[in-house]
């Protein structure tokens, strides 16, 4: 029996939209991330999915509350899909830290596993706490589609974890994930995984 997690990145806040690092700094939505939250809430009210779990941050758990209201159910919050604590970066862009230690954001750039941003939260760490927790969640829920708000970074090195990719691809591999999109995952009893999708919109482009 497997459980398939529908993995959403949260929406946009007002240093994401500025291209800055938010990490474990407890940012808000902007409008524009509300408007991305209600997609998601249609989203959910279309596909009903069994359950709801999101990051402890407010900009997830804002981001999970019009589906909770859509499906009827009180998401569960795990401490563990909070988003890496990115040190000095914190509230900066990557050009302002490259503009201060180049040598720094150089070795960041070839491989940010080994050379994590200074005061960094280790990412091999990350990655491991967020496995956790999604194999959590899984065991919690066999055979359910469980609905996940989380992060860019978490969710990108947990990928990389569960489908045996090296960690530091991650940001090659998947160079984002859109704000209030779905990636669909399935997680298998004997521990393997499957990513179904990546990035599909919760609705389709009016532009």
């Amino acid at each position: 029996m497997s459980t398939t997690l529908l993995l959403a990145r949260h929406g946009q806040t007002i240093w994401h939209a500025e291209n800055r690092y938010a990490g474990i700094s407890d940012i808000g939505l902007t409008d524009e991330g509300r408007e991305q939250a209600q997609a998601l809430g249609r989203w959910a009210a279309a596909h009903r999915p069994d359950a709801i779990w999101t990051s402890p941050l407010s900009r997830a758990v804002a981001n999970a509350d019009p589906a909770a209201h859509a499906l009827g159910v009180t998401p569960h919050r795990e401490p563990d899909l909070r988003e890496c604590d990115f040190g000095v970066v914190e509230g900066r862009t990557l050009a302002e830290f490259a503009a201060e230690v180049p040598d720094a954001a150089e070795a960041f750039l070839a491989d940010p596993v080994t050379y994590p941003f200074p005061g960094a939260e280790d990412p091999t760490a990350a990655a491991a706490r967020g496995t956790r927790a999604l194999r959590r969640i899984a065991a919690a829920h066999p055979g359910e589609r469980v609905l996940v708000v989380a992060h860019n970074t978490l969710l990108r090195l947990v990928l990389c974890s569960l489908l045996q990719i090296p960690a530091k691809e991650y940001r090659r591999v998947f160079p984002r994930l859109r704000n209030a999109a779905i990636s669909e995952l399935r997680l298998a009893e004997d521990g393997s995984a499957a990513l179904l999708s990546l990035n599909v919109p919760c609705e389709p482009d009016r532009s």
